[in-house]
């Protein structure tokens, strides 16, 4: 599970990091972005495998229905949480800034 998102970022960082520094966008921030779109889309179906593990790990009496309906707050949280990192750059580059200069 830990190793899918790890393969995701191997694959994607170098492709498309060096295209948003040329845009003008911070590394370390377009890096957050990158790893809290990959956190859902692990959650969010079709792609979901998140859901597909915890349905192997789920009682009996639980559908793959239940776990999408409880999935939802999650992910819903975590989509605040991009729009804002999104909106407020500042609050993801503040501490590395800090300990940079």
């Amino acid at each position: 599970m830990l190793l899918l998102g790890f393969i995701i970022v191997l694959m994607c960082a170098p492709i498309f990091t060096p295209i948003a520094v040329s845009l003008g966008y911070d590394p370390i921030w377009f890096g957050i972005l990158m790893i809290l779109n990959i956190e859902i889309a692990v959650q969010t179906p079709p792609y979901g495998f998140a859901l597909f593990y915890l349905k192997g790990i789920a009682p009996p009496g639980i559908t793959m229905l239940d776990i999408y309906k409880s999935i939802t707050p999650f992910v819903l949280i975590k989509l605040l949480v991009l729009i804002i990192v999104m909106l407020m750059p500042e609050l993801v580059t503040w501490l590395p800034n800090k300990l940079m200069s």
